[in-house]
């Protein structure tokens, strides 16, 4: 995939999703943002979900770091408003955070 498909940020470009969209049909969305107050619950689903099974898989993680630099893996976090994480530690920190915003999620659709 080309570089016009691909975010050098992290994540891909509006481009990369419609291409996604035209070969496989698959409805890619921007990564979530916002701040947790001003999340909708399917929003907290989504960057949850993304948080855990990016971060949150058992085992060890793809590299963080290659040649000084964040890898793709790593620099994904700034498609979803996070910091680059550069340690394992800091990685499985988004996920922590991730499977709070399943659980708040969880609640409020058990309100329901």
């Amino acid at each position: 995939m080309g570089s016009i498909l691909k975010d050098p940020k992290g994540g891909l470009t509006a481009k990369g999703r419609e291409h996604y969209l035209q070969k496989d049909g698959a409805h890619l969305k921007p990564g979530v943002k916002k701040p947790d107050s001003e999340m909708t619950p399917d929003e907290m689903r989504r960057k949850g979900s993304w948080a855990m099974r990016f971060y949150g898989r058992s085992g060890k993680l793809p590299p963080l770091i290659k040649d000084g630099k964040p890898t793709r893996f790593a620099r994904t976090a700034t498609a979803w408003g996070e910091d680059i994480p550069t340690t394992v530690s800091a990685a499985r920190a988004i996920a922590a955070e991730g499977k709070k915003l399943l659980a708040l999620y969880k609640r409020f659709k058990d309100a329901d």
